[in-house]
């Protein structure tokens, strides 16, 4: 046995291969609480699908993609039509 404590509560099992939808037995900490199994895991930003074959989903990370980039387009738009009103302005003369 490894001297080493695992946190329970941030710690998850998730299978791969074959029979990744069989039932499994629960893996028990060295202090008897059992590890929970999960269909998918995030690891360093990455989301881990339970799945035949290794899979990673990239759904989350689209999304914050796309959620910045609107974020800045939005900004970049305003500016814009600042910019065109303060030119409006100069050009006739107010």
């Amino acid at each position: 046995m490894l001297d080493m404590l695992i946190n329970v509560k941030k710690s998850c099992c998730i299978r791969v291969g074959q029979r990744h939808d069989a039932k499994c037995v629960d893996i028990l900490s060295s202090d008897g609480t059992p590890i929970a199994w999960v269909d998918n895991i995030r690891y360093l930003g990455i989301v881990i699908v339970q799945s035949c074959k290794f899979q990673c989903s990239l759904d989350n990370a689209k999304r914050s993609f796309f959620r910045s980039i609107n974020a800045l387009f939005s900004k970049l738009e305003r500016l814009a039509s600042q910019d065109a009103q303060d030119a409006r302005g100069l050009t006739f003369g107010k």
